[in-house]
């Protein structure tokens, strides 16, 4: 394992396959940021995608481990940062998940999951079947987890290092 540096941060990317040469455009289109390589800083939550999504394969979860130098990524990238579930991340989500390619403008993204405490708000929302401010209010009793999307190859290869995968 890699010693890690202050402007380094350990991530991670859970699933079933060994990913030591991560490819951004592997995958599907329609997901929260666009088509790219999601990893996330919260270990446990990679394991529950793992997890998850060994079950649904019928193979063996494993967890990949990266080291990521995101200042670097920040400082050359073009990026966007969404701090907390709100109306800016919401249009962004709902725009991506109907196929807008919005996430096509960044290098790397990274934010709360429309995961399971608020996938039916998005959902709802999108629907039409609730508005933007009760939206709004329901998605503002929630603190996000994290989630990064890397959509530029040449910044992924950069600054994502391969650094192991256990298996679970």
């Amino acid at each position: 394992m890699g010693e890690i540096k202050m402007n380094e941060v350990i991530v991670y990317h859970g699933g079933t396959d060994i990913v030591e040469v991560p490819i951004c455009k592997f995958g599907r289109k329609n997901l929260d940021f666009g088509q790219g390589f999601y990893v996330t800083d919260i270990r446990k939550q990679a394991l529950e995608w793992a997890i998850l999504t060994a079950d649904r394969r019928k193979r063996e979860p494993v967890l990949n481990r990266y080291i990521l130098k995101r200042d670097n990524i920040l400082t050359e990238g073009h990026c966007k940062l969404f701090k907390a579930y709100d109306r800016d991340w919401l249009e962004f989500i709902v725009a991506s998940r109907r196929g807008q390619l919005v996430a096509d403008a960044y290098d790397y993204i990274e934010g709360g999951v429309a995961n399971d405490r608020v996938v039916d708000t998005v959902n709802l929302y999108m629907l039409g079947l609730m508005d933007l401010d009760t939206a709004l209010g329901r998605l503002s009793q929630h603190q996000p987890n994290n989630q990064m999307c890397l959509l530029s190859q040449g910044i992924t290869d950069k600054y994502l290092i391969y650094d192991g995968t256990e298996t679970i």
